[in-house]
């Protein structure tokens, strides 16, 4: 059984979550928000809170015991592209993209033998 919890248009540009996302995967909740507490990257807290929120859906909606989770699938994935105007000299103008991102935690729980 794997609980989820989804995170959507979140400002963040996917490269950067992905490298904090990749820091965390596959490991027990309790270490992975460890590692997210004193990771400084803009996308730590963001993945935090998803986290967080996937440990909460685990316990209420299936019983699940938070001790033996681990997060078996991160994912980050593009959400749309803001597109923004910044004038430029000549009368030009640039085109600045703020990107987004939707980030999803799935969690399982381990087998114990």
């Amino acid at each position: 059984m794997e609980a989820r919890a989804i995170a959507r248009y979140l400002r963040v540009s996917p490269f950067k979550a992905r490298q904090v996302a990749n820091l965390v995967r596959g490991k027990d909740v309790s270490e992975a928000m460890g590692i997210l507490n004193y990771t400084n990257k803009k996308s730590a807290p963001l993945i935090n809170k998803v986290v967080k929120s996937a440990v909460a859906n685990a316990e209420h909606n299936f019983d699940m015991d938070s001790d033996e989770l681990y997060i078996s699938e991160i994912l980050v994935d593009e959400g749309p592209t803001l597109k923004r105007m910044r004038p430029r000299a000549y009368g030009r103008a640039d085109v600045r993209r703020h990107r987004t991102s939707h980030i999803t935690v799935v969690l399982s729980e381990r087998e114990v033998k």
